[in-house]
């Protein structure tokens, strides 16, 4: 659950951060077909997502470890 939560963060500050440089991932510019406050939302929304999966992922075996 950490790497797709990671994954998803990843790609949401990368899209967001790319929006500010008026560049666009061709893997997201579909979400521009219904305006800029929807992308926004959506890119927003991976970044929560992202956020939530990786801090309700169970540490790996090298996390459990150190403790």
């Amino acid at each position: 659950m950490r790497q797709i939560g990671s994954l998803l963060v990843f790609f949401g500050i990368f899209a967001i951060v790319l929006d500010f440089l008026n560049r666009v991932p061709t893997l997201l510019i579909w979400i521009y077909n219904w305006g800029d406050g929807v992308a926004w939302g959506i890119k927003i929304a991976l970044v929560v997502v992202g956020g939530a999966l990786w801090l309700m992922g169970s540490p790996s075996s090298e996390e459990a470890g150190e403790e």
